[in-house]
């Protein structure tokens, strides 16, 4: 059986009706909106076309001299290549290893109660208290090496954005209580963009892990931003348009 209903003034869905008169005012509403979106969309290409400009123009560096001389000469934004390595590395004395960056995670099994509604034989429904059990985090700590080595130089380890943690391993203490540690490895090749000024690089300079500088400057020009934005402008009017024929909307009488 249908879920609505036609009618002559409209359709109606039980808890709400959609009146011909809503429908002729949702297609304005939705005009202007996608006029709206157009615009903000233009914006956002425009955007990205002159940032495609500037990856485009550019200094590319892969080799340490022309690297350094891009600092001492404040040469500006540029892409380098090279290997990101650990000058001084860290770990944990109970998991060995040396790493760039490493964090120890402090999880406690821990007892919850939950509420839950179900429905019997008969089909009436009924609620009961459920226990289920979590590892919870409950603390955490780290430790960072002091330097970092790029493309043959040395920075303090703040100048790069270090790549992301993995997996190291899980130590037990007790039956509820576990620490589990992620750790940044101490060498990797890749790329970074930033500005080269005053005999350094820009402060949390964002690394490219086993990108070259084509592979980066593929990734940098993707126009994926407008692409996400027409996502969620979509899924706003529709939620807009939703809203104005749940609304009573007696005025369009």
């Amino acid at each position: 059986m249908s879920r609505y209903s036609y009618r002559n003034r409209g359709f109606d869905f039980g808890d709400f009706e959609i009146t011909k008169r809503e429908i002729l005012a949702s297609i304005s509403i939705i005009a202007v909106m996608l006029l709206i979106g157009v615009l903000i969309s233009s914006k956002i290409s425009e955007h990205q076309l002159d940032a495609n400009e500037v990856y485009n123009k550019v200094v590319k560096i892969d080799n340490t001299d022309l690297f350094q001389y891009g600092m001492d000469t404040n040469v500006g934004n540029a892409f380098v290549y090279g290997d990101l390595v650990a000058v001084d590395t860290v770990t944990y004395t109970e998991i060995g290893g040396e790493y760039m960056y490493i964090e120890k995670v402090k999880e406690k099994y821990t007892k919850h109660t939950r509420t839950v509604t179900y429905k019997d034989s008969n089909g009436k429904t009924h609620t009961k208290k459920e226990t289920y059990w979590t590892w919870d985090r409950v603390d955490s700590e780290d430790k960072k090496c002091q330097e970092i080595s790029f493309c043959g130089i040395t920075f303090n380890s703040n100048k790069i954005d270090l790549p992301s943690t993995d997996y190291i391993d899980t130590i037990k203490e007790s039956s509820h209580i576990r620490y589990k540690y992620y750790g940044v490895g101490t060498n990797y090749i890749g790329t970074i963009f930033t500005d080269l000024r005053d005999k350094t690089i820009s402060d949390n300079t964002k690394f490219y892990k086993d990108k070259n500088i084509e592979e980066t400057v593929k990734q940098l020009e993707s126009g994926g931003g407008a692409i996400i934005f027409w996502i969620f402008w979509i899924v706003l009017i529709c939620g807009c348009v939703f809203g104005f024929y749940y609304a009573e909307n007696k005025w369009l009488e």
